[in-house]
């Protein structure tokens, strides 16, 4: 009889952990969980700032792992990570400890004492006018707020004694693999390191001379393996999984949702969640004439030629909360869901209006000072139902703007494949994407980036 083998994947999202146990054989999820985060706190920064605490992060992977079944658990030979790119943690020493029962390790903890925040992807410290006093990047990738390189450089001007308090610094996936190794420094994949600027894809290789010549502490940037790669081994046996298992690198949570979603090269991808993604495979970098487009390490050397907005169900989320509170101010609370399922049944029955929205309430890193706005407002379009409806249109004419439907063409791309929350629940956007760029939209069976981070790491063998 075959001896089971599976493996754990774990998503570290930006509001909520996911981890599923995966049969490479059958292809099947055999359980998973998710946990809410709830790690959002305050920034000195004020609205600009956007951190999260990492101990609750910590503490949600070990919520999860721990509600799977043991008898799944016992038999994982390999654990996958995947988690919100761009962002960035520094910490000191080992910033963890394992919390044992009897020579058991129960879990592991954060030590808050011995790092810093998460500062997400969501930073927005960062102006345009401080971006352009940095040196170019030696990259075909540029350098935005909320990107890891960003971020500490910002802190070299304007706080750099508080990075002479730590030693290492990565996102935090790669913490949460640095944890379980027990590094004492932290290993980072392709993909998370583009996500961070000043990384070079072609040569895998950070841009040490251009960093060092404006006094970037490069000792803080983490060492690069390619993603799909073992990162090291789990130094303790953890909620049954065996001591030795291979911990790969973790990567880019966009990538594992498409390798877990694509079915075939002539798929496009969307992802609805937080923010938004439409992604195809390439295998080259190639100029496509538009300036909202990149290419970012994927997987076995290839591309993934990306539209990623800023603005997605973040959006459509503070329209609801804007009317809940509204709503409260007369004394009435609606909850959350009754909000969603109304407008998305007036939505549905709505008539095409003149009214046009900008979306861009995060502004979008190709234009980070762009407000959100509405024009062409007249009593004919006033109605709950016409705003609804104009307002996902707007967020799918932007994406579209970025990625015109001329380049799925030229890639002979023959459906859109739909990903995430925020577009498998929300039909009018399904209808908006449909209409703008002429394909089918399908949902299929995966999209779940935690399944993929143990797919893209099948290939691992004993480390």
């Amino acid at each position: 009889m075959t001896e089971k083998a599976y493996i754990l994947g774990m998503d570290i999202g930006t509001t909520s952990v996911k981890v599923c146990i995966y049969d490479p054989i059958t292809k099947e999820l055999l359980a998973k969980q998710n946990k809410d985060t709830a790690a959002n706190i305050p920034s000195d920064q004020g609205i600009e700032g956007n951190k999260q605490d990492v101990p609750k992060i910590v503490s949600a992977v070990h919520y999860c792992v721990s509600r799977l079944p043991r008898d799944l658990l016992r038999h994982v030979n390999r654990i996958g990570v995947c988690g919100q790119m761009h962002g960035v943690v520094l910490w000191r020493n080992r910033a963890w400890e394992k919390i044992e029962k009897e020579g058991v390790v129960m879990r592991f903890d954060a030590i808050r004492e011995n790092m810093s925040a998460l500062y997400t992807w969501q930073d927005t410290r960062c102006k345009p006018e401080f971006l352009e006093t940095l040196p170019k990047p030696d990259s075909h990738l540029k350098c935005y707020s909320g990107y890891g390189c960003a971020t500490l450089l910002w802190m070299l001007k304007h706080k750099p004694e508080k990075l002479k308090n730590f030693s290492c610094s990565a996102t935090v996936q790669d913490f949460v693999v640095a944890m379980l190794c027990d590094l004492d420094t932290p290993v980072i994949s392709d993909q998370n390191a583009a996500s961070w600027g000043y990384f070079n894809t072609e040569q895998n290789e950070w841009n040490t001379e251009i960093l060092s010549s404006i006094e970037f502490p490069v000792n803080l940037l983490p060492k690069i393996i390619k993603s799909g790669e073992a990162a090291g081994i789990l130094k303790s046996s953890w909620n049954g999984i065996p001591e030795g298992t291979p911990v790969g690198v973790a990567m880019g949570d966009l990538q594992c949702s498409i390798i877990s979603t694509l079915e075939t090269e002539q798929d496009a991808v969307l992802n609805i969640s937080t923010s938004a993604q439409l992604a195809i495979v390439s295998d080259s970098i190639s100029d496509l004439g538009c300036n909202t487009i990149e290419h970012l390490p994927y997987f076995d050397n290839k591309y993934l030629v990306v539209a990623a907005s800023l603005n997605g169900g973040n959006v459509l989320a503070t329209f609801v909360k804007m009317l809940q509170q509204w709503m409260l101010e007369f004394g009435f609370h609606i909850p959350q869901s009754k909000v969603w399922e109304k407008l998305i049944a007036l939505g549905l029955n709505a008539s095409d209006s003149n009214m046009k929205i900008s979306p861009l309430l995060l502004g979008e890193r190709h234009t980070p000072t762009s407000k959100a706005s509405v024009e062409n407002i007249d009593l004919s379009n006033i109605q709950l139902a016409s705003v609804f409806k104009s307002l996902c249109d707007s967020l799918i004419e932007n994406l579209h703007c970025m990625m015109p439907k001329e380049i799925l063409q030229k890639g002979k791309i023959k459906r859109i494949v739909g990903n995430g929350s925020g577009l498998s629940r929300n039909v009018v956007l399904q209808r908006a994407v449909e209409h703008y760029y002429s394909l089918p939209l399908e949902f299929t069976s995966g999209g779940d980036a935690a399944r993929g981070a143990a797919i893209a790491v099948v290939k691992i063998q004993n480390v």
